[in-house]
Protein backbone atom coordinates (compact mmCIF):
# COMPACT_ATOMS: atom_id res chain seq x y z
CA UNK A 1 0.00 0.00 0.00
CA UNK A 2 1.19 3.03 -1.02
CA UNK A 3 2.06 5.68 2.62
CA UNK A 4 -0.07 8.48 0.89
CA UNK A 5 -2.98 6.64 0.32
CA UNK A 6 -2.99 4.95 4.00
CA UNK A 7 -6.44 6.78 5.75
CA UNK A 8 -4.99 7.24 9.25
CA UNK A 9 -8.33 7.97 10.89
CA UNK A 10 -9.67 4.34 9.71
CA UNK A 11 -6.89 2.08 10.92
CA UNK A 12 -7.29 -0.34 13.54
CA UNK A 13 -5.56 1.60 16.26
CA UNK A 14 -7.35 4.21 15.33
CA UNK A 15 -10.88 2.67 15.41
CA UNK A 16 -9.63 1.08 19.37
CA UNK A 17 -9.09 4.49 20.35
CA UNK A 18 -12.55 5.67 18.93
CA UNK A 19 -13.88 2.88 20.71
CA UNK A 20 -12.37 3.85 24.26
CA UNK A 21 -13.06 7.54 24.13
CA UNK A 22 -16.36 6.65 23.05
CA UNK A 23 -16.87 4.35 25.88
CA UNK A 24 -15.98 6.78 28.72
CA UNK A 25 -18.20 9.28 27.33
CA UNK A 26 -21.26 6.86 26.85
CA UNK A 27 -20.43 6.37 30.56
CA UNK A 28 -20.33 9.56 31.76
CA UNK A 29 -23.84 10.56 29.37
CA UNK A 30 -25.29 7.32 31.09
CA UNK A 31 -24.59 8.26 34.38
CA UNK A 32 -26.38 11.95 33.39
CA UNK A 33 -29.42 9.95 31.59
CA UNK A 34 -29.00 11.63 28.42
CA UNK A 35 -30.23 9.23 25.67
CA UNK A 36 -27.84 8.56 22.05
CA UNK A 37 -30.88 10.80 19.82
CA UNK A 38 -30.76 13.17 22.79
CA UNK A 39 -26.49 13.66 22.76
CA UNK A 40 -26.53 13.86 18.54
CA UNK A 41 -28.92 16.67 18.82
CA UNK A 42 -26.64 18.52 21.24
CA UNK A 43 -24.78 21.51 19.57
CA UNK A 44 -20.73 20.99 18.94
CA UNK A 45 -20.45 23.42 21.56
CA UNK A 46 -22.30 21.73 24.09
CA UNK A 47 -20.62 18.40 23.05
CA UNK A 48 -17.09 19.93 23.37
CA UNK A 49 -17.91 20.69 27.26
CA UNK A 50 -19.63 17.78 27.67
CA UNK A 51 -16.30 15.94 26.23
CA UNK A 52 -14.72 17.90 29.09
CA UNK A 53 -16.51 17.42 31.80
CA UNK A 54 -16.14 13.60 31.23
CA UNK A 55 -12.45 14.20 31.57
CA UNK A 56 -12.21 13.09 27.44
CA UNK A 57 -9.86 15.86 24.73
CA UNK A 58 -13.03 16.43 22.47
CA UNK A 59 -13.55 14.36 19.72
CA UNK A 60 -12.68 15.92 16.13
CA UNK A 61 -15.63 14.28 14.01
CA UNK A 62 -19.02 13.76 14.57
CA UNK A 63 -17.72 9.81 13.95
CA UNK A 64 -16.81 9.24 17.41
CA UNK A 65 -20.18 10.53 18.85
CA UNK A 66 -22.12 8.38 16.99
CA UNK A 67 -20.52 5.00 18.22
CA UNK A 68 -21.13 7.01 21.70
CA UNK A 69 -24.77 7.46 20.84
CA UNK A 70 -24.74 3.60 19.25
CA UNK A 71 -23.45 2.45 23.14
CA UNK A 72 -26.13 4.75 24.95
CA UNK A 73 -28.71 2.94 22.90
CA UNK A 74 -27.11 -0.40 23.66
CA UNK A 75 -27.14 0.83 27.41
CA UNK A 76 -30.67 1.84 27.26
CA UNK A 77 -31.72 -1.75 26.13
CA UNK A 78 -30.03 -3.68 28.43
CA UNK A 79 -31.39 -1.55 31.05
CA UNK A 80 -34.86 -2.27 30.12
CA UNK A 81 -34.30 -5.83 29.99
CA UNK A 82 -32.47 -5.85 33.37
CA UNK A 83 -34.49 -2.74 35.31
CA UNK A 84 -33.44 -4.43 39.18
CA UNK A 85 -29.54 -4.15 38.02
CA UNK A 86 -27.88 -1.41 40.36
CA UNK A 87 -26.75 -0.01 36.75
CA UNK A 88 -29.38 0.15 34.81
CA UNK A 89 -30.27 3.77 36.87
CA UNK A 90 -28.10 6.49 36.02
CA UNK A 91 -26.63 7.45 39.02
CA UNK A 92 -26.33 11.55 38.37
CA UNK A 93 -29.87 11.78 36.36
CA UNK A 94 -30.89 15.37 38.22
CA UNK A 95 -27.52 16.60 36.12
CA UNK A 96 -29.14 15.87 33.14
CA UNK A 97 -30.57 19.19 32.62
CA UNK A 98 -27.06 20.62 32.97
CA UNK A 99 -26.52 19.07 28.99
CA UNK A 100 -30.11 18.63 27.64
CA UNK A 101 -32.52 21.21 28.24
CA UNK A 102 -36.23 20.98 27.79
CA UNK A 103 -37.97 22.90 25.34
CA UNK A 104 -39.65 26.21 26.58
CA UNK A 105 -43.64 25.72 25.72
CA UNK A 106 -45.31 28.25 23.69
CA UNK A 107 -47.27 31.48 24.80
CA UNK A 108 -51.05 30.21 24.08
Amino acid sequence: MDPNEVDFAHTDAADRKRREKATGLARYAWDRAITGAELLDLPDDRLRKLARAAGANPPSTRETWTVVAELLEQKSAWAAANPEHPQATPAHADEKIMWVKRPIPPWT
